[in-house]
């Protein structure tokens, strides 16, 4: 008696494409992330895996063990190019950040009060601010008030100052948000500002490069104060400087 033995066929062996097919999906989105610059972290992270994904999965194909060689070849070379466009969009949005930073930060120094660096200062003083816009108060002198004169009290002195604006910076000043207070006496009340056909009229207009401008201001103070204090601010974007002047 004779037995026929028959061997069952092999099994067929199943393709591992999962890989190269990955590495293909996650290198078309990479590089679709990669052209707009805000995305270049997801573009960095999809790219490197799709590369890694991609050779591993060529390397399958080589072993017999995948047939999707060039989905495979493919990934990997989207996940190269998306690695390369997150650089660009890493470069291109650190660029952009840099230059609003900076721009913030000149829109802050410039909307700055700008400082003065004279100090203590006297009749005759000038108060240079770091824009060279040069402000000066010249010694008080006497005033007599005219017979309508608003802002003096009667039994009060008045005391006259020019006070001269030199524009040392590069654009036109303008003059008209230049204000003028005074304080007298120990006590430091308030001087008034004394208003009439000569004096009271203030700063008109703007001030080119390079030019002056000049108005006599007078201020009422006590009969008995020894002092005047003249404050000079020249606009919203400085400070305000500060003369002590002697008078009586």
């Amino acid at each position: 008696m004779s037995y026929d033995t028959q061997v069952p066929p092999a099994a067929p062996q199943v393709m591992r494409n999962g890989l190269g097919t990955a590495a293909l999906i996650l290198g078309i989105i990479g590089t679709i992330s990669g052209l707009i610059p805000l995305f270049f972290w997801l573009a960095g992270i999809l790219g490197l895996i799709a590369l890694i994904l991609g050779l591993v999965g060529k390397g399958r194909v080589k072993r017999g063990e995948a047939s999707n060689k060039g989905v495979a070849l493919t990934g990997a070379i989207l996940g190269l190019a998306a690695l390369i466009l997150s650089v660009v969009g890493a470069v291109i949005t650190f660029t952009a950040v840099k230059d609003a930073v900076d721009e913030i930060d000149k829109s802050i120094k410039d909307s700055a009060p700008k400082d003065s660096v004279a100090k203590n200062l006297a009749d005759g003083d000038s108060s240079v601010y770091d824009d060279d816009l040069k402000v000066t108060v010249s010694d008080p002198k006497a005033y007599s008030p005219s017979e309508f004169a608003a802002g003096h009290t009667a039994g009060n002195k008045a005391y006259q100052v020019t006070v001269v604006i030199e524009n040392g910076t590069k654009k036109k000043f303008d003059a008209v948000g230049v204000t003028l207070t005074g304080r007298a006496g120990k006590n430091g009340v308030t001087a008034e500002q004394v208003f009439d056909e000569k004096v009271g009229t203030g700063f008109q207009g703007s001030i080119l490069p390079g030019k002056k401008a000049t108005v006599t201001v007078a201020f009422d103070a006590p009969k008995d104060a020894k002092n005047l204090t003249v404050e000079v601010n020249p606009g919203f974007d400085y400070n305000t400087s500060q003369w002590e002047l002697k008078v009586g």
